[in-house]
């Protein structure tokens, strides 16, 4: 949140002051925006406070309403998201806590797409739709009272406005085609006195502080990782709560799928058996190949979940493939949870037919599965062909991009550019577009720019990218921005200790490593410690054909608790998340010279054996410690071998990791700001 003031407050600096650009109100969010976010605010945002914030306050003093609390730029949880105000008061009558989110729109004409109810042209003349206004405060609000609790006391206490204050009714006619809800009104310039009565019908003339306050301070549900929507998706209230452009590629999709063909007889869905029939027939014309790209913690994964959640609900065939073992394994082993006594072997083939890997489609008759999403595609290989491939079915020329396309009524591929870890895995969205249209296949690619990560941090995630080289821009130092905590670590040592301890406090917490040491079988039954780094030593988790007592199998290291004794690599860490990461940066990775560089000899991956180009294994291991260094929800732990890249993280990184009391108790590790490290604690001589 930006600021927060009375309606009174408010109304004393939207008065323009000569020879001032701005109002004082802009002004002030103008620098509070520099504070906050760490960066110059846009010039949409910065126009918006000018024109749109006053036409708001204007109106609640008309009603009388000074002392309702005035929130502005206000955080979703969890994301990078915000709504532009949320309005705190009292209820007439209640007296109850009550809340309006009001989503500013500046725009005067607003078309919608022909081809989808809920995406339109505003007239920002970009030429992207953007999510219906009335859409998006609906999702918002929604998206608040799933993880704010506070908002789920009583029935009625939040709302949710579409306030369109420059345009006439006339002029954007077409938006009022979409259901309004007590979670999504549209109000536009001539309908200013039903606003005022919507906000009278909400607010007393009471202070609306202690409502605020309520709301500022309310506890936060922990954010739903993959796993928890694939669990609960099949309750009321399961699914994901999609946002902005996750919400309108969606609605695309299904309705596509609607235009296509009616609904098969194949209800296949998380708890439901599979029971094969014949499909439609397919649409005429070029086939449409979607693309969703998103960096990590954009939702790929859980939008690919929600989509197959949503088309099994609807009775319609929706396979999930993947090149990730641990990912298809747990989505088939969390299927498998749900059988009851006797089912277990139908289940286990329904989960087999429902989940599968990229590899498995050789031999598919065309148009033969009505819609195939196909996640983590930028894992997808050149070619299927593998050593256990029967002779006839060997194609090394024939891509595996082509053989899923050809699958599917309706191909979906959801990835991110910098997440290929292997010398074979080509997925991009530049390489399937081109490939599609190659094979006469229309494309639509969307970007799903927001983030569920790291606390929302889109800041963190860029970073990162800039940290590893894979932006054009030099690495710079971290600036902490309130979401994502990112701290050193002194040692192996202490970032074991510390991240056991938020294990302790009840969070997913989980080390793991660059490929830099070798990968041992078990002996006699116990993994051997072949991770070390001076006097520590940790072993790998298991390996992908063993098992081990008390360890989990490698498929479910990030997702059972026992998986906290193990390293893991980035195999088995990709897809996942869990709230606290510890990342080991080994020898593989070297800051020299402002930048960081690859050592190709420090790398123990079998995969860049062999005729590999250098640069090929210079993508791979920088995309590698992407994916480890972005699996974080609350916090990051880093620690690297070498002591020049040690140093240069020290210098980058502001937080450190120190000893704390609590109420007299024992102390413990925490993250905290900046420290000196153990060397230079000590004043030399």
């Amino acid at each position: 949140m930006l600021l927060q003031l009375s309606a009174a407050e408010l109304g004393q600096l939207i008065v323009a002051r000569p020879g001032s650009a701005y109002l004082p109100l802009t002004e002030r969010l103008i620098h509070e925006h520099v504070q906050v976010k760490g960066r110059a605010a846009e010039q949409g945002d910065i126009a918006s406070w000018d024109n749109s914030i006053p036409v708001v306050v204007r109106a609640l003093l008309d009603c009388g309403l000074d002392e309702v609390e005035v929130q502005v730029e206000v955080d979703l949880p969890h994301t990078n998201s915000a709504v532009d105000l949320v309005l705190c008061g009292r209820r007439p009558g209640t007296e109850t806590d009550s809340y309006l989110a009001v989503e500013l729109k500046q725009v005067r004409h607003a078309t919608v797409d022909p081809r989808c109810p809920i995406a339109v042209d505003l007239g920002f003349g970009d030429g992207k739709n953007k999510l219906h206004p009335v859409r998006q405060i609906q999702r918002y609000c929604e998206y608040m009272v799933r993880y704010l609790p506070h908002l789920r006391e009583g029935d009625d206490r939040l709302m949710g406005v579409a306030l369109l204050h420059n345009a006439r009714d006339a002029d954007v006619e077409a938006l009022f085609e979409l259901p309004e809800s007590d979670h999504g009104f549209l109000y536009t310039l001539d309908d200013l006195e039903r606003f005022r009565r919507a906000l009278t019908s909400r607010f007393t003339a009471a202070s609306g502080k202690q409502a605020a306050h309520a709301l500022e301070h309310a506890r936060r549900d922990p954010l739903r990782k993959v796993t928890d929507v694939a669990r609960q998706r099949s309750v009321k209230g399961g699914g994901l709560t999609l946002l902005d452009e996750q919400y309108v590629a969606f609605d695309r999709i299904t309705r596509h799928l609607e235009k296509a063909a009616p609904a098969t007889a194949f209800d296949v869905g998380l708890f439901q058996d599979a029971d094969t029939a014949p499909g439609p027939a397919p649409e005429p014309g070029p086939k449409r190949v979607y693309i969703l790209r998103g960096g990590p913690g954009s939702g790929k994964s859980a939008v690919a979940l929600e989509l197959q959640r949503s088309l099994g609900l609807k009775g319609r065939e929706a396979v999930l493939a993947s090149g990730s073992h641990a990912y298809t394994e747990t989505l088939r082993n969390i299927m498998l949870g749900t059988a009851r006594q006797g089912q277990a072997s139908s289940k286990r083939a329904a989960a087999n037919k429902l989940y599968r890997y990229f590899n498995s489609f050789t031999d598919t008759p065309p148009d033969s599965i009505d819609v195939l999403i196909c996640d983590e595609a930028h894992r997808l290989r050149r070619s299927s062909t593998h050593r256990w491939m029967p002779k006839e079915l060997r194609d090394d020329d024939r891509p595996q991009a082509t053989e899923l396309i050809r699958a599917a009524r309706v191909p979906i591929f959801l990835l991110d550019d910098h997440q290929s870890i292997r010398p074979d895995e080509v997925g991009t969205a530049d390489y399937l577009k081109a490939l599609a249209e190659e094979i006469g296949c229309s494309v639509e690619v969307t970007d799903l720019e927001g983030t569920f990560r790291a606390g929302g941090s889109k800041r963190y995630q860029g970073w990162v990218q800039q940290l590893l080289g894979l932006r054009t821009s030099d690495p710079v130092a971290w600036r902490p921005d309130g979401r994502m905590t990112l701290t050193v670590a002194d040692s192996p040592e202490q970032m074991e200790r510390f991240i056991r301890e938020r294990a302790l406090e009840g969070a997913t917490a989980r080390i793991t490593a660059g490929f830099c040491w070798p990968w041992s079988d078990p002996e006699e039954g116990r993994l051997v410690d072949d991770v070390r780094i001076e006097d520590w030593s940790r072993p790998w988790n298991v390996k992908p054909s063993h098992s081990v007592p008390d360890a989990p199998r490698s498929d479910y290291w990030s997702t059972d608790a026992r998986g906290i004794g193990q390293i893991g690599c980035v195999y088995t860490a990709q897809t996942f998340e869990y709230d606290w990461n510890g990342v080991i940066i080994g020898p593989d990775l070297l800051f020299r010279d402002g930048t960081f560089r690859v050592d190709r000899a420090a790398s123990r991956d079998p995969g860049f054996r062999g005729e590999v180009d250098d640069s090929v294994v210079d993508r791979c291991v920088r995309n590698a410690y992407h994916v480890l260094l972005t699996r974080g929800v609350i916090g990051t732990v880093v620690y690297a071998t070498d002591r020049r890249t040690h140093n240069e993280l020290r210098r980058l990184i502001p937080g450190a990791i120190g000893m704390q009391h609590y109420d007299g108790a024992q102390p413990r590790l925490t993250a905290e700001g900046p420290q000196l490290p153990p060397d230079y604690r000590r004043r030399h001589r």
